[in-house]
């Protein structure tokens, strides 16, 4: 049977990783994303699971790299430093095609910035912060429900997809206590194993390798340098290069739909609200109270890859109005998309947008 819990966000992220399976924690402590990592300290030994606690951040990630590929559902939480430290490590774990969760509770920066402030500063970064071309995952909650959720859809991505997955919540969402619903088992998706006599980066039509777990009597070649499909180093070749880039792109690129997470409210509607992440909350409030009922809302839960068709279910859209907590991040990955303006609603300082601010952006002419 569900049970009802009262938790923090950073509780429910820690517990959905549990049951989603997670037996191996490594990082480092840092705000607001702290509670991740003590309560995974504690329950983590008695489920059998390894929890460690590293020197830093880069050290975290690269824990988790090497877990994974014995086998491990692996994970670590930072917050913003932590997560700059990390990129270098995520470029590995995209190239290597190496399943692992990473959260990413955000607060304002730059630099150590605002440590108990929320924040949506991260965005560009999650997507683009480490070297090359590549592509991932990142999932973002809104609410504490979601919190423990997408923490465990994260898991099922990465291993099904065999790529980093990102959980990018904000402190307002990790620090804030809600009512939560806990069913009585998460869906576990494993990852395709490596059939007997192939080669181990050689993949199939969906464009995703079978994993070759180490100690299961595979002796694969792991290098961050261009590999063929052995594994093997071939940095010279423009060719292999080009088509493994490619294909670590694609694999995520050409499932977008599948890995879309997404609700459409009041397609008709001529003014819509986009949002993702603690923002979504304010948004609900406007729509709630304001006595104009046909406002639109894209509420988006998958914020990479980027669902842009989504976009076009608004047909009758004369501008999208989107709330941020950073100077318009994903704002412009829309306007990318849409030949209508885009209304940057601009929050920094780790305050939540107000309905006020919404609704005076929402009432200014068009």
């Amino acid at each position: 049977m569900t049970r009802i819990e009262f938790w923090q966000g950073n509780t429910a992220c820690a517990e959905g990783a549990l049951a989603a399976g997670c037996n191996f924690f490594g990082g480092y402590p840092i705000t607001p994303s702290t509670e991740v990592a003590e309560i995974m300290a504690a329950k983590m030994p008695k489920k059998g699971g390894v929890f460690i606690q590293m020197e830093d951040e880069i050290a975290g990630i690269a824990s988790i790299i090497g877990a994974s590929w014995t086998g491990a559902r692996s994970m670590t939480a930072t917050s913003g430093p932590g997560f700059s430290l990390m990129m270098e490590n995520i470029g590995y774990a995209a190239m290597t095609e190496t399943p692992c969760m990473i959260v990413n509770v955000q607060r304002g920066g730059p630099s150590t910035g605002q440590p108990t402030m929320g924040a949506q500063g991260d965005m560009m970064q999650v997507r683009f912060g480490s070297q090359g071309d590549y592509a991932i995952i990142a999932l973002c909650p809104a609410n504490v429900q979601e919190m423990y959720e997408l923490t465990a859809r994260a898991f099922n991505l990465a291993d099904q997809y065999r790529v980093p997955v990102f959980l990018m919540a904000d402190e307002i969402v990790g620090h804030m206590r809600e009512k939560i619903i806990i069913p009585d088992s998460m869906p576990q998706i494993p990852r395709r194993p490596l059939v007997k006599g192939t080669l181990p980066f050689k993949a199939g039509a969906d464009l995703v390798p079978g994993f070759p777990q180490f100690g299961k009597g595979y002796g694969v070649h792991v290098t961050g340098l261009t590999h063929d499909e052995r594994g093997y180093p071939a940095a010279t070749n423009p060719q292999l290069h080009e088509a493994l880039v490619r294909r670590l792109v694609d694999k995520i690129e050409n499932a977008r739909h599948a890995i879309a997470d997404f609700d459409i409210i009041n397609p008709d509607a001529e003014q819509v609200f986009i949002a993702y992440g603690a923002p979504v909350r304010t948004v609900q409030q406007v729509m709630h109270d304001h006595p104009d009922k046909n406002i639109g809302f894209l509420r988006l839960r998958t914020v990479w890859p980027f669902p842009e068709f989504a976009l076009r279910e608004f047909k009758n859209v004369k501008r999208f109005l989107m709330p941020e907590l950073n100077l318009g991040q994903m704002a412009r990955e829309v306007e990318r998309h849409v030949r209508v303006p885009v209304v940057s609603i601009q929050k920094l300082g780790g305050e939540l947008t107000t309905p006020t601010e919404l609704v005076a952006a929402l009432e200014a002419p068009l």
